[in-house]
């Protein structure tokens, strides 16, 4: 499927962050999460050790460097080789693995923050996703986070994703705390404001118009 994205030119331009809509998009879920970031308990940013989970071209990773976390500290991993090959020649400062997030080998308690942006939603299969999930907890330090963003409400626009509620949160994270507030204007809608992007905060200050969650999931050490 996503591989059918990526040689899409309508999926690209849907996509495109010359959309005044996803532009706006992206900013709310920075400044939602930089804040949290920033006021969480645990290693300052500068001292973290980050992983995303599902990296694709590694913006995630970009956004994390330029709020303070090293590059050398950034390790992104993805199953789709193409994604890791345009990531690792934009970004050669990160480190790239390809690999199923399920089989992913490193250390236990590796991880100060480990990043999934629209990683469940695209793990259908039940039992596949408490794999990933619980290799991603390994991970984890005992004072670390993950970072989530994800569709909380069924997409009728694409069948091939699968909501990721607290209710499945839970049952993927069940010793995890979840500290998450929707946000995201309907993506839709988002795209189709054009120079009426202004009404984007009025729309999405409207609770039933919020489509993801965001936040963190963490440990009790936290």
């Amino acid at each position: 499927m996503y591989l059918a994205y990526d040689s899409s030119a309508a999926v690209r331009r849907r996509w495109s962050g010359d959309n005044p809509g996803n532009a706006a998009m992206l900013r709310e879920r920075e400044r939602l999460l930089g804040a949290l970031l920033e006021n969480r308990r645990g290693r300052p940013l500068q001292e973290c050790c980050v992983l995303d989970a599902g990296c694709g071209w590694g913006h995630v990773m970009a956004w994390l460097a330029r709020i303070g976390v090293r590059a050398k500290n950034l390790t992104g991993v993805d199953v789709m080789p193409n994604r890791l090959a345009s990531a690792r020649e934009t970004y050669g400062d990160f480190r790239f693995i390809e690999s199923d997030l399920g089989e992913f080998v490193a250390p236990d308690a590796t991880y100060d923050l480990i990043v999934c942006t629209t990683l469940f939603s695209s793990i259908r299969d039940d039992t596949a996703a408490i794999r990933v999930a619980g290799n991603l907890r390994r991970m984890l330090r005992r004072d670390g986070a993950i970072v989530w963003y994800d569709i909380r409400y069924p997409n009728p626009w694409n069948r091939s994703v699968r909501a990721t509620g607290r209710s499945r949160i839970r049952r993927l994270f069940p010793d995890l705390s979840l500290r998450l507030r929707s946000m995201t204007l309907i993506p839709q809608v988002s795209r189709r404001l054009g120079p009426a992007i202004g009404a984007y905060p009025l729309l999405g200050a409207l609770p039933p118009l919020r489509t993801h969650l965001g936040g963190l999931l963490e440990t009790t050490d936290a």
